[in-house]
């Protein structure tokens, strides 16, 4: 297994003198590579390059580099469990949907919203239904309206193809 590392550490530092830093991050100052390996060895911590190369001089740190390493990795990984991804959600309607329906794909949508999640209505059209593409943009205009409290209109309603669409998406808290 190859070992990914990012920066110069112990016998990888190529320069003669460095700055060092122990690990309580006070500055010793301006020493030989081999006086601050010794000193690392006599602490059981690594020596690591922090400058970049072309600095004068390069400054390297006394410290733990596994453990620096486990909780970079851990700091991540926990920032990325705590952001919440948006997802959108899809409800299909016909343009003939009826009350009761409507009323319950409304709670299906209100829930989706409310669970910050944004929310695409489409109403599908098949045959001729689509001559009469108005009755679909009421049935949005409607969703819309009865929705204003909660959702605020990121896509006003277009025709796409044989469907007419729109996505809502959660109110901004102020």
């Amino acid at each position: 297994m190859k070992k990914n590392i990012t920066a110069p550490i112990n016998e990888r530092i190529r320069a003669s003198e460095l700055m060092l830093i122990d690990q309580n991050g006070d500055k010793k100052g301006i020493v030989s590579i081999e006086e601050a390996l010794d000193t690392a060895r006599k602490a059981s911590l690594d020596l690591v390059q922090v400058s970049s190369l072309d600095s004068s001089p390069v400054v390297c740190k006394l410290m733990d580099y596994g453990k620096h390493l486990f909780s970079k990795k851990k700091n991540v990984s926990s920032s990325k469990s705590k952001s919440k991804k948006t997802v959108l959600k899809e409800i299909k309607f016909r343009p003939s949907t009826d009350t009761g329906d409507y009323n319950i794909k409304l709670k299906k949508i209100k829930s989706f919203i409310l669970d910050k999640n944004k929310t695409k209505i489409s109403v599908r059209f098949r045959g001729r239904e689509i001559l009469n593409s108005n009755l679909g943009l009421d049935l949005l205009n409607r969703i819309k309206e009865d929705l204003s409290e909660i959702a605020q209109v990121d896509q006003e309603p277009s025709l796409e193809g044989r469907q007419l669409l729109m996505v809502l998406s959660p109110l901004k808290q102020n």
